[in-house]
Formats: structure tokens, C-alpha cells, sequence
């Protein structure tokens, strides 16, 4: 009985039906986007200072400008302390003159001038309203920056599981109609939140089920279109999430309060819901389900729309017959760990898995904090991800998986080791380092996506994925915290870190063997018996 990609191949792979689905499951990947990283727009840090009523009343009394101003009102030091710290002085009381008001004060003691933290609030940059200075999350209260954006990411570790039932249970289409709409509603939510403890909570909604949404369009778009065709799209899926960033860019810099652009990039997101008539449901899944008739009319709807013939012998179809072994085992957490081979694998790969998400959250956030222009530079950083596809699509079957992999996280951690030392009169370069390191942690990312699929059997295949990747959400949880606490030390200490997890992962990802041309193991003997297996197929 013929299987799903012999018909396809007499059907067609990837002609006018597939590349219409490809085309719409791709706006699902773009809008996926500012749920994913909207933190550097939603979240940006405007320049700000201590308010300090007295000192702007001697100002005015003295006729400075808002200059002269700032060298009283601004202590010397360090950049964190000259935004959270003020002289702890009685402009009104103390007898100061306009030419140096503190100079009697420090001509007494040790010539220092005692400080104080904030007390009257912070003076912004009216140029944009985020979430910092609505709900001054500056000072002593940064760290709930760093929340809003981990909530998101602890919504994607607990939300992948259940949502990933869901479209096991009850369809990819269905996954996707879900999570969409509940994840469009939890982005107007953000948006109207009355207070920083309601927008945590409903951002925390949107991760819940913004990845499993993501994950059913990319499980989607691979089990429609034929076998050769699978790796290519899979990649350009991604790709169209780079479209989603640049887009977000576009409207950030147009829309600069961050409600009204929560709005922007969320309501557009209602009109997905149109898929419940454009979208097929997976024949895969519906074969799986024992539901082969609606399967067939799927496949006849694909032979229409492609122009071709159902050749009259297929009027049946069925999944691809299991392997006897595969269906007497049953997997277990714990065979991903209990053979030395399957060990080494999955602790590398939950390593490469954390390293990818905690750089390539971790330079866009720098970008938002540390770029002369956040816009353009962000446009930059975005843009190539272009050719991190186009590089990936031309080289893994031709190079092979393992080297330019790890030549893409040692991209990645060079890169940034330039960028951190670059001077900054040097601008250019930042942005070219920038750039490159977040070419190559693009590049490692989509890597370890479907390499992981090919270094386990069969029967663990889906679980090791699963559990791999978790480690992905754990690295957007730390990344937050990494970016901005850091930062207060030296804005260029995150990528000194991001250079030491990028040079590990990629010495770490040579230990692995090579996938390039390799049969897909079926049981744990064939992956701790590689070096037989592997010559047993060139045979």
C-alpha cells in the first residue's frame, strides 16, 4: 500500500497548493516575532535622571542651562549611579552661589559630597513611552525588566508540552487556530494592562501559547510537501521570522509608545484566524488518527489545485510501516542518558540548544541598550539573518552538518569578543561585529533544530527533541538578566559571556559525528554502534 510521499511525488511536493500553504503558514512565523523579542521596543531604556525639584529652582534663579544644570544635578561616576543617585543637598537652605555651589560643601571634611538615592522620581527622554519609564522600572526596580521578558520565556518551557498534546490529539490546524487566537488576545491584554503586575501576567498568557502556535505551523508546513523539499522549507520558515523582525523595526521606529505598538502588531494577528478556511489539516496527522478518507480528499484537493493526475491505483494510502522494533520500545526519559553515546549526545545538545537561545535573545537586548541609533542597528542585525538561510540551504548537504556548524557559534563568540573591545568612535565595526555575531548564532540555531531530529533513534526521536530543547526556554529566562544586570557593571560584559558559551559550544559540537548522508538510527545499539553502523550503509 503506497504511503503519503509516494503519492506526493506523482501529486506534487511542492507546487501551487504547498507553496500557497508555505506562503500563509509563513505570516504565522513573522507574527511570532514581537512575542518572541518584543522586549527591546516594549521594554526599551530611555535616558533618564533623578528629579530634583530644588536644583531646578536655583537653576531658574541663576539662568543656567540645562547643561550647567546637569553638573549639579548628576553626580560623578559611574553610569548606573549617575541615573539612580542624587546630592543629598538643601538646594533651599544651603547659602549657594551660581558660580559653584558646591564648592563651600566640599571644602569641609573629605570633599566629598554625600548622595542619596531617587526620591521625587525620574526625568525621561520624552522622545519614547515604554515600559520603563510608565512604570519606572529603573533604579532598584530594573529587575522587573528582566521579568517581563523572562515571563514570557517561562510561558514558552511549561506551554510546549501541552500545547504540543494538543496538536497531537487534536490536529495541527486546530493547534494553530487555538493558540493563535488565545495568544491574540493575550497581546491585547498587554497592551490595555492597568499596571506592571497585569502586563507580567498576560505576557506570561502569550508565551503560554505563543511557541506552541510556531511549533504547529513549522510541524504543519513539513508534513504537507514531499520528502526533499522538507529541510528547505524548514529553514525558510525561520526565515520568514527575520521578515517578522524587520517589521516590528518598521513599526517600532513609526509607533513609539509601546501600547499603542502592542496594538499594532498584535490586532493584525486576529486575521490568522482566516486559516480555519485557507489551511489544510495535515493528511499525516489525519492518517495517523485512522481517518484515511479525509486524508485522500486532502490529497485529491492537492492534485487539483497542482494541475496533476491521482493515478487510478492509488485509491488507498496509508502511514509509512513502522519498524517491527520500533513498536516493541517504548521511550523513557531515561534513555537519553543511560548509554554513554545517547549521554553524550543529549548533554551536548541541551548545551548548544541554551547557548543558541541566551545569545541570540541576548545580543538583540544589547542592541536596545547599547546602540547609538537601536532602530538601525536592530535593522542590521536583523537582516542578516537572510543569508544565514541561504548559507544553511547551500552548504549542509554539501559540506556536511558538523563544521559549519561549529564555525557558526565560533563566529558568534569572536564576534562579539571584537565588538566588546571595539572603540566606540569605531561605531561601524560594532555594527559589523554585531552583525556577524548574529549571523552565526542564527545560523547555529537553525542547526540544532534539525540536527537534533538526526542523531536519535526513531522511537526517542520526538522526546529528545522535546526534552533538548527546553533548555532553549531556559536560556531566554537567563538572558534578561544576563543583558541587563551585567550591563550596570560594564555595557560590554554580556558579550565577553556570549564569546566563553559560544567557543565551548562550538568545541562541543566537533565531538558529535557527522549526519550528512547517514541512514536515520532506529534503536540506541545503532547510535552506540555508529562507527559499524555507519560503514555497514556505505557498503
Amino acid at each position: 500500500m503506497p504511503n503519503l510521499d509516494d503519492i506526493l511525488e506523482h501529486v506534487g511536493e511542492f507546487d501551487l497548493f504547498q507553496k500557497r500553504a508555505f506562503f500563509l503558514i509563513c505570516l504565522l512565523s513573522a507574527a511570532f516575532a514581537p512575542v518572541y523579542i518584543g522586549i527591546v521596543f516594549l521594554g526599551f531604556i530611555p535616558e533618564h535622571r533623578c528629579l530634583n525639584p530644588g536644583i531646578a529652582e536655583l537653576s531658574h534663579r541663576c539662568g543656567w542651562s540645562l547643561e550647567e544644570e546637569l553638573n549639579y544635578t548628576v553626580p560623578k561616576g559611574e553610569a548606573f549611579t549617575q541615573q539612580c543617585m542624587r546630592y543629598n543637598v538643601d538646594w533651599n537652605a544651603t547659602e549657594l552661589s551660581c558660580t559653584n555651589p558646591l564648592e563651600n560643601l566640599t571644602s569641609h571634611g573629605n570633599g566629598s559630597i554625600p548622595l542619596t538615592t531617587c526620591q521625587d522620581g525620574w526625568i525621561y527622554d520624552a522622545s519614547i513611552q515604554s515600559i520603563v519609564n510608565e512604570f519606572n522600572l529603573v533604579c532598584e526596580d530594573s529587575w522587573k525588566l528582566d521579568v517581563f521578558q523572562a515571563c514570557v520565556n517561562v510561558g514558552f518551557c511549561l506551554g510546549s508540552v501541552y500545547v504540543g498534546y494538543i496538536a497531537d490529539r487534536f490536529g495541527r490546524k486546530t493547534s494553530i487556530l487555538i493558540t493563535t487566537l488565545i495568544t491574540s488576545i493575550a497581546g491585547v491584554l498587554v497592551a490595555v494592562a492597568p499596571n506592571y503586575i497585569w502586563s507580567v501576567i498576560f505576557r506570561f498568557m502569550q508565551g503560554l501559547v505563543g511557541k506552541g502556535s510556531w511549533t504547529a505551523g513549522y510541524i504543519l508546513i513539513t508534513e504537507i510537501v514531499g520528502a526533499s523539499y522538507r529541510r528547505t522549507v524548514a529553514i525558510l520558515y525561520q526565515a520568514a521570522f527575520a521578515i517578522g523582525l524587520l517589521i516590528l523595526d518598521v513599526l517600532a521606529y513609526a509607533i513609539p509608545h509601546w501600547r499603542w505598538l502592542q496594538l499594532a502588531v498584535t490586532l493584525p494577528t486576529f486575521l490568522l484566524l482566516l486559516y480555519y478556511w485557507c489551511l489544510p489539516e495535515s493528511p499525516r496527522w489525519l492518517l495517523s488518527q485512522g481517518q484515511n478518507g479525509k486524508a485522500m480528499e486532502i490529497v485529491e484537493d492537492i492534485a487539483k489545485k497542482n494541475k496533476k493526475v491521482l493515478p487510478a491505483h492509488f485509491e488507498s494510502i496509508s502511514l509509512e510501516e513502522d519498524n517491527e522494533k520500533d513498536s516493541q520500545l517504548s521511550p523513557s526519559v531515561l534513555d537519553l542518558v543511560r548509554t554513554p553515546q545517547m549521554r553524550k549526545y543529549t548533554f551536548i545538545l541541551m548545551y548548544n540548544w541554551f547557548t543558541s537561545a541566551i545569545t541570540y535573545q541576548g545580543l538583540i537586548m544589547h542592541v536596545g541598550i547599547s546602540g547609538d541609533n537601536v532602530y538601525l542597528d536592530f535593522l542590521y542585525s536583523s537582516i542578516v539573518e537572510f543569508p544565514a538561510a541561504a548559507i544553511l540551504i547551500f552548504t549542509t548537504e554539501r559540506v556536511g552538518r558538523r563544521y559549519p556548524w561549529a564555525v557558526s557559534h565560533l563566529m558568534a563568540g569572536v564576534a562579539c569578543l571584537v565588538a566588546a573591545f571595539t572603540p566606540e568612535d569605531m561605531h561601524w565595526l560594532k555594527i559589523i561585529a554585531a552583525s556577524l555575531g548574529r549571523l552565526g548564532i542564527t545560523m547555529a540555531f537553525e542547526m540544532v533544530c534539525f540536527v537534533n531530529t538526526e542523531l536519535y533513534p526513531t522511537f526517542l526521536r520526538n522526546l529528545g527533541v522535546m526534552v533538548c530543547s527546553s533548555m532553549c526556554d531556559v536560556g531566554g529566562i537567563i538572558s534578561p538578566f544576563v543583558v541587563y544586570r551585567l550591563t550596570e557593571i560594564w555595557d560590554q560584559l554580556p558579550l565577553l559571556v556570549f564569546t566563553a558559551v559560544g567557543v565551548i559550544g562550538a568545541g562541543s559540537v566537533l565531538l558529535l559525528p557527522e549526519t550528512k548522508g547517514r541512514t536515520l538510527p532506529e534503536t540506541i545499539e545503532d547510535v552506540e554502534n555508529f562507527h559499524r553502523y555507519h560503514a555497514k550503509q556505505l557498503k
